[in-house]
């Protein structure tokens, strides 16, 4: 008997490692996570770690043979900063990785015979406002508004959405007679903040890379003006998203791609709450004009009021509780040791 396991990709990164842990805590289902490096944290025993790549066609033939696996969360992924480096590798990863893995999913469901649930968080880069006039008449930017991404992370994000909504109404092997769907969601995410993972890469890193680098003493120059703004969330809510929409019918959900959001900062903003923290932290700016260019085309805010309606999601934190009760003690922890 194949065992019955939730798959988590990208275990080993930022948003990985709170969401394998929280779904460890549930213990509904046995876990398989997949990461290109070794996880550095416990689970548990219901949980098996492989060290791996997910362009690698023999190792996801052997997860179809090994394993039934009933969840996708797939959250591997190059990240918008080093994907503007590497743009033909950030592609094979995000496009053809998340390509491989819905080819997976399918596989599964033809054997199964219901559809596997495939759940892929997208991103805030997906938007592209063309002026800073334009970002500032659409504040609360909606999930079929200005799609036009400007960064291959973006172009991604938005073709993998595409991908997703395409391949679960469409996509069967030539040999079935009937379609068996994919069970396809996602949601696009704002800038994420954690307590408890160093950030790695993404463009809107300077909110948390300010944080850590208060904590720990160090001066730090912010990537772009004080006057930039786009929303956040803290990490807990953003595992939470990803596990409520999971959990949600079906028959509930109106969309593939559901905007969640938390609160809209600017950068100012987050220096005057890291400074209140840390009053002795020396922080200031040195914009980095392509990274800055970037983030003024992602919108001030984003609407999320599909999601609210159809899977009753609500953050759980503001911005006061993110900073004063998560972010600032939990970091302050980190360096005191």
């Amino acid at each position: 008997m194949r065992k019955k396991v939730t798959l988590v990709t990208g275990a080993a990164g930022e948003v990985g490692t709170s969401l394998v842990q929280q779904l460890a805590d549930t213990g509904e289902r046995h876990l398989l996570t997949l990461d290109l490096t070794p996880l550095s944290y416990g689970v548990g025993a219901a949980h098996t770690h492989i060290q791996g790549d997910i362009l690698d066609q023999s190792l996801l033939a052997r997860l179809v043979a090994e394993y039934e696996i009933e969840t996708i969360f797939h959250l591997a992924a190059l990240l918008s900063t080093r994907a503007e480096f590497t743009p033909e590798t950030a592609h094979r990863v995000n496009v053809e990785g998340t390509l491989a893995l819905l080819r997976l999913a399918s596989e599964q469901s033809q054997w199964r015979g219901i559809a596997v649930q495939f759940v892929f968080p997208s991103s805030i880069a997906v938007y592209g406002l063309p002026t800073p006039e334009a970002k500032g008449r659409y504040s609360r930017v909606r999930e079929w508004e200005w799609t036009n991404p400007t960064t291959m992370y973006g172009c991604n994000k938005r073709y993998c959405e595409l991908l997703g909504r395409y391949l679960s109404h469409h996509y069967k092997q030539l040999s079935a007679e009937e379609p068996v769907m994919i069970d396809f969601r996602s949601v696009r995410f704002p800038g994420l903040i954690s307590a408890f993972t160093v950030p790695s890469g993404g463009t809107s890193d300077y909110a948390p890379e300010m944080l850590h680098a208060a904590a720990q003493g160090k001066p730090y120059l912010c990537f772009v003006e004080p006057h930039v703004r786009i929303p956040f969330m803290a990490m807990p809510d953003a595992t939470n998203a990803l596990v409520t929409l999971a959990a949600a019918p079906q028959k509930n959900l109106s969309k593939i791609v559901y905007n969640v959001t938390s609160f809209s900062l600017s950068a100012a903003e987050i220096r005057e709450l890291v400074l209140g923290a840390f009053p002795d932290a020396s922080i200031d700016y040195e914009p980095d004009m392509k990274r800055q260019a970037i983030v003024e085309t992602w919108p001030a805010d984003l609407d999320d009021t599909a999601a609210s309606q159809d899977w009753k999601w609500h953050p759980d934190y503001d911005r006061e509780r993110a900073f004063n009760d998560y972010l600032i003690p939990n970091i302050k922890k980190r360096y005191s040791s």
